[in-house]
């Protein structure tokens, strides 16, 4: 996934050495494109959709095409499943079983040109846990000078990757201008709040949070049977304010011989900038018949943003990661239909084929990431008084990874892309989704 190069310091050296692969940005592997309950029926395919609530955080725009004010509040479930298959066996990821994620949208109707919208999403999320021993162990001899330390002095070079865990919330206040009866636009800001991040290995631990903001502009144009749309979320720069500790006693000892003091701890704060990238998706909709819609998306990740990881500790400036990343931009294809059952129910239907950013000279073991396919079922309902309830279902099936690595371990600070993580990776993902929401006249 990325190279990580070794600082000059010792400390830096012994700090890199020990992280190793902890690297917090998985290429595709950590988006997380379900917005809502309407979107993971639909697999995503909703930015050219006028008339579903649940579009308005695909497309703000949209919002200027209800006559009435909304608000929504749902839940989106996550089950993922990993596994890895290595000389020692078996292993499946031991992270939580499920993961929960926010989603919301408000609208508000403020006359018949202007609206405003408040969404709340996950847009990006990640967790995986590898036992120690997943991976074979490392050993090596740290480039360390002499003095202070002996010649010949180990290391334990074994920054196995075990938990990574990553959460972002994004809050996006958006205004919408119907400028006539067929073309709206919108224009908003992405506020992203990484409420946890932890990357752990088999000998330290990462943590942190953080925040930072982007923009977001759409368009939405409907006439007769036919609507088109486009969304577009600028990158944006998240920054984590964290804590490096080390856990290793060899690791502990040499870290304080490094700094001059046998009295300052393994630890100290540390920042980094998390690069988020730009978000784009055009789409299409037809109206085939009264009863029946479908939809085609693009999307594209501009994971090539995401260029470099920089964390600076709080102890004499040093820099204690520098890593360049090498990632692509990746692709979405995404179907989605719609069949009005009975005037007030409403079924969904999708399909997406979603490209990995991850090449094999940059795999990481924290995510393994591949293409991926994506099925999914909704279904939603209105009731009396403006109430509509909608609950969703998606598989996801990953592309199975057999992966032996591009070069061999060689001892150093970084294990992603060589033979260390070398494995037969399988993986899938449940999602379920429930939201409800109600119309209104806010004015």
């Amino acid at each position: 996934m990325k190279k990580q190069q070794i600082a000059l310091s010792p400390r830096s050296a012994i700090i890199m050495l020990a992280l190793g692969a902890s690297g917090i940005a998985q290429a595709e592997g950590f988006a997380v494109p379900e917005l809502s309950v309407a979107g993971l029926g639909t697999a995503n395919a909703l930015v050219a959709n006028p008339y579903e609530r649940g579009a308005f955080i695909y497309n703000p725009a949209a919002m200027a095409f209800h006559e009435q004010s909304s608000v929504a509040l749902g839940a989106l479930f996550i089950n993922p499943n990993f596994s890895v298959r290595t000389d020692s066996g078996k292993h499946d990821s031991t992270g939580a079983d499920w993961i929960a994620a926010p989603i919301g949208q408000l609208a508000i109707r403020i006359n018949q040109h202007w609206s405003a919208g408040l969404g709340i999403s996950a847009p990006f999320g990640l967790e995986t846990k590898w036992d120690r021993g997943t991976f074979p162990p490392l050993t090596g001899i740290a480039p360390l000078p002499s003095p202070p330390f002996p010649a010949g002095t180990a290391i334990p070079l074994s920054p196995q990757p075990t938990r990574s865990k990553l959460e972002i919330l994004n809050f996006t206040p958006t205004a919408s201008y119907r400028i006539n009866d067929n073309l709206a636009l919108s224009a908003g800001a992405d506020i992203y709040w990484a409420k946890s991040a932890q990357l752990d290995s088999s000998i330290t631990e990462l943590s942190g949070d953080g925040t930072g903001w982007g923009f977001n502009l759409s368009a939405l144009f409907t006439k007769n049977a036919f609507s088109a749309g486009v969304n577009f979320h600028s990158a944006a720069t998240v920054k984590v304010d964290g804590n490096y500790t080390a856990l290793n006693n060899t690791l502990v000892a040499i870290y304080a011989a490094t700094d001059g003091s046998s009295g300052i701890p393994p630890s100290q704060a540390g920042e980094l900038d998390v690069n988020l990238p730009w978000r784009l998706t055009l789409g299409v909709r037809y109206q085939i018949s009264p009863k029946l819609a479908a939809e085609l998306d693009w999307a594209r990740t501009g994971w090539s943003e995401f260029d470099e990881i920089k964390v600076t500790g709080n102890l004499h400036g040093s820099t204690l990661i520098q890593d360049t990343n090498d990632w692509k931009d990746a692709n979405a294809f995404r179907l989605g239909v719609t069949y009005q059952l009975l005037d007030q129910t409403q079924l969904r239907f999708g399909y997406s084929y979603d490209e990995t950013a991850q090449d094999d000279a940059h795999f990481s073991a924290r995510v393994p990431d591949n293409d991926r396919n994506l099925f999914s079922i909704g279904v939603s309902h209105r009731l009396n008084d403006g109430w509509q309830v909608e609950a969703g279902y998606m598989y996801v099936m990953f592309k199975d990874r057999n992966y032996s690595g591009t070069t061999p371990y060689e001892g150093g600070a970084d294990i992603n892309g060589t033979t260390a993580i070398a494995g037969d990776y399988e993986a899938n993902a449940n999602l379920f989704g429930i939201e409800i929401s109600k119309t209104f006249d806010a004015f």
